[in-house]
């Protein structure tokens, strides 16, 4: 009898995470379907549901192999060992830091003053009516901790799915909000359109379910409006003419957007460094990506059809599985590990587990599907382009059939593209092209072979692989006559 009990907790423990991300999926089917019969979707469209249910089930198999090959692997592993005791003492009582939990369910500006550094958060409404929230860190708590007195300013931006937390999840000493700070900069974390902290407009509503008019957009609009806006806002109140950019991912997307259309933005740039450059996709190895880019116009199309304008926000749900499912010494924990492997690149040197919970209370923290679809069109045609809204709009917005490639040597600022060899995400063929047509581009590779996509903002060793390098380039810059 006792035997048994050990075996089937141990089966719920392993079962139960697969069983919840496959009704998610199931339910995406259903709804679908539902949809398709209850409003008579026309032939045109129904081929895109089609299309859309097969893929979908098609993601539902790649993730119960995933998930089973993971259990496999795991299965003689000292976790099935932890189950055990802890049935056999009767003690399911944490065994955790409570400050991992608590970090994963404070928003930025509770964390960092825990942290006792000083968070000021600042609202800029853009030209369009989104209403974007920044978070400010003055100065250091432990050195350049005066107030007052002007600081060279820095502004940090997120990648896709993520917020300003990327920059300061892992806490002092590790995460680079805070590093920067204590190196005396004045550091601006920006949001942008559509994510946890930027979910706001004069007029529209993000939650409305039969209007997606708010997430009509991609990142075009966020490197065309968005940044603009949030810089020109922090240089006014900081009284400076110049400021250093950094951003990972998505964070580089936008700004590529920002200097080709806005080339006026050169003058308030001091430097720009780009964490996994992101422009071309051409030779990217994302699985996932690649299987849906030939889709992506299609797939924004049926969710217009079913009122679906945002993936995946924040949620208490993903914070909760983040604590049950992906703590230490839980069996689970190495499908969470695995999912972000499977995301950002396999590197398990630089993978710190005990901070997942905290990194799934913070991320995602949603965005459009249109953000997914741009990339999508990125892949498929192998191309750096404005977003493709079909012939007839582009040439209302655009003046040509095709929407209009960036031009990228309108950017005339020192940029230092940090790459690496073992991104899916940003290849290296990819990255040569960027630099090419770059007016001002500087390739920086990171001194790790394995290093990955998300290792630039979580890795072990971030701070003396890539942190530390970036403040030395800036302080140099600031300092060239």
């Amino acid at each position: 009898m006792k035997k048994s009990l050990h075996m089937l907790i141990k089966h719920i423990i392993i079962i139960l995470p697969i069983i919840s991300t496959t009704a998610v999926i199931d339910v995406l089917i259903i709804s679908v379907s539902i949809t398709q019969t209850t409003f008579c979707i026309k032939p045109k469209n129904a081929k895109n549901i089609f299309i859309y249910i097969h893929l979908v089930k098609m993601l539902r198999v790649i993730f119960l192999l995933f998930a089973w090959s993971t259990f496999v692997v795991a299965g003689g592993s000292h976790y099935v060992d932890y189950v055990e005791e802890l049935v056999e003492s009767n003690n399911f009582n944490s065994r955790f830091s409570d400050n991992v939990f608590e970090d994963a369910n404070l928003d930025v500006p509770e964390l960092v003053r825990k942290y006792k550094y000083p968070l000021e958060v600042h609202t800029v409404t853009t030209p369009d009516g989104y209403i974007l929230q920044m978070h400010r860190i003055p100065h250091g708590r432990d050195s350049n901790n005066i107030p007052g007195p002007k600081k060279p300013v820095v502004f940090l931006m997120h990648g896709l799915l993520c917020s300003s937390a990327d920059w300061v999840v892992m806490g002092p000493g590790s995460s680079f909000a805070y590093i920067l700070a204590e190196n005396g900069f004045d550091v601006w974390m920006g949001n942008a359109r559509g994510n946890y902290y930027s979910r706001k407009h004069v007029r529209l509503n993000p939650d409305s379910l039969l209007n997606i008019a708010f997430w009509e957009f991609s990142w075009d609009e966020i490197g065309n409006i968005d940044l603009p806006t949030m810089i020109d806002y922090a240089l006014t109140y900081t009284g400076q003419e110049k400021l250093h950019y950094v951003g990972h991912s998505q964070g580089t997307t936008v700004f590529f957007v920002m200097g080709s259309l806005r080339p006026e933005y050169n003058s308030k740039i001091i430097s720009m460094h780009a964490f996994a450059p992101v422009a071309y996709m051409a030779h990217n190895k994302s699985p996932l990506l690649n299987a849906l880019a030939p889709h992506a116009n299609n797939l924004e199309s049926l969710a217009g059809v079913i009122g679906l304008g945002e993936f995946m926000p924040n949620s208490v749900i993903m914070s909760w599985a983040g604590e049950a499912f992906c703590r230490d010494q839980v069996v689970t924990q190495a499908i969470c590990s695995n999912i972000l492997f499977l995301i950002g690149g396999w590197n398990e040197e630089q993978h710190n587990a005990t901070m997942m919970p905290v990194i799934f209370g913070h991320t995602p923290a949603g965005a459009a599907l249109r953000q997914f679809a741009h990339y999508g069109q990125g892949i498929a045609g192998k191309e750096f382009r404005r977003y493709d809204h079909g012939w007839i709009k582009n040439l209302r917005l655009y003046g040509s059939r095709r929407p209009p490639q960036y031009n990228l040597s309108n950017i005339k600022v020192p940029t230092f593209l940090h790459y690496t060899h073992n991104d899916p995400l940003s290849q290296v063929k990819d990255v040569d092209r960027l630099h090419k047509e770059l007016g001002a581009g500087i390739k920086m590779l990171v001194p790790n072979p394995l290093f990955t996509h998300l290792d630039f903002m979580w890795g072990i060793d971030v701070k003396s692989l890539l942190l530390d390098r970036v403040i030395n380039l800036m302080q140099s810059v600031e300092n060239a006559p």
